[in-house]
C-alpha cells in the first residue's frame, strides 16, 4: 500500500516512555515520504493509545495517501535569548564549556543580571534550544534545563550533546507565543490560498493552553480568528512531533484542504 499510495502525511501518537521514539520516527520517514505530525501521550495514568485496540509502549498512527491535500505549520512557544553558541566541552547531557568559556558564565550573560543573581527563578521560564541543522526558518528544538551546578559552572539539559553541537537559550512567555502563533497562522492562510479548509488537527504542548494563553481558550481563538470556523480536533501532548523531530512547548497545526 505504501508503494502504491505514496503517503505524504502521517498522524502519529507515541509513548514518551519509549527511549527509541526518535529512531522509530526516523525509520518511518526513511521508508516513506510522509511528513509526520502528532505528539507524545500526556496522561496522569496509563500512557494508552488506540490502534485497532488499546495499546501502549510504541508509535501508532495513520498514513494518508498523496491525493489528500494538506498544509501544516509549527509554532514555537519560546523566544531566543542571546547568540547561538558552540558546545566546546560536554559530557552526555551536561554542558561544560560554551565558546571556550564555562557554560554557566555564558548562560548568565544571556539571561541577564536580574535572573543571574537568583538562578532559582529560571525554572520553567528559561530553556535550552538546539538549532535544527539546515533549517532556513531558524527552527530549533526546545529542551528543559534539568540541573545547574554553580560551583563547577555546569548546566544539564534534557538532551544529549557533544562538542561541536550548537546551542542557544530561550525564554517562554505569553507574548512571544502569541506572536509566533499569529506568524504560523498567517503563513498557513497564505499557503492554503482560496482553498476551503475542510478540517484540521492541532497538537499543542500541555505547557501551552491555559498555562500560557489564559483560561479563555485564547490559543484556539487565535486559530478561529485567522482561519475561520472549521472542524478541529487534537490533544495536549507531552512533546510534539513535526516531520521526524520531537519538539517541546510548540503547537503543530495541520489543515485538510
Amino acid at each position: 500500500w505504501v508503494e502504491k499510495a505514496n503517503p505524504m502525511l502521517g498522524v502519529v501518537h507515541a509513548d514518551p516512555r519509549n527511549a527509541y521514539v526518535a529512531d522509530i520516527l526516523n525509520a518511518i520517514t526513511d521508508d516513506t515520504e510522509a511528513f509526520l505530525v502528532g505528539g507524545l501521550t500526556a496522561s496522569r495514568g496509563q500512557q494508552s493509545q488506540i490502534a485497532d485496540g488499546l495499546t501502549q509502549g510504541g508509535v501508532s498512527g495513520v498514513l494518508f495517501a498523496d491525493d489528500v491535500a494538506v498544509s501544516t505549520g509549527l509554532s514555537q512557544g519560546c523566544s531566543r535569548l542571546g547568540d547561538i553558541h558552540d558546545v566546546t566541552r560536554a559530557k552526555d547531557n551536561i554542558l561544560i564549556e560554551l565558546d571556550g568559556h564555562p557554560a554557566l558564565d555564558v548562560f548568565k550573560e544571556d539571561i541577564g543580571e536580574v535572573l543571574a543573581r537568583d538562578l532559582r527563578k529560571v525554572a520553567g521560564y528559561i530553556f535550552a534550544a538546539l538549532p535544527v541543522s539546515g533549517s532556513d526558518t531558524g527552527d530549533y528544538l526546545v529542551r528543559n534545563l534539568t540541573g545547574i551546578d554553580p560551583e563547577q559552572g555546569l548546566i544539564a539539559i534534557g538532551e544529549y550533546v557533544n562538542a561541536g553541537d550548537s546551542i542557544m537559550f530561550c525564554r517562554r512567555d505569553h507574548d512571544s507565543a502569541v506572536e509566533d502563533m499569529r506568524r504560523m497562522l498567517g503563513d498557513l492562510r497564505q499557503r492554503a490560498g482560496n482553498a476551503p479548509i475542510r478540517g484540521g488537527l492541532y497538537f499543542s504542548c500541555c505547557a501551552r493552553g491555559p498555562n500560557q494563553f489564559g483560561d479563555n481558550s485564547e490559543e484556539l481563538g487565535l486559530i478561529a480568528d485567522e482561519l475561520g470556523d472549521f472542524p478541529l480536533v487534537g490533544f495536549f501532548a507531552n512533546g510534539e512531533i513535526s516531520n521526524n523531530r520531537l519538539y517541546g512547548y510548540t503547537g503543530v497545526l495541520t489543515l485538510f484542504l
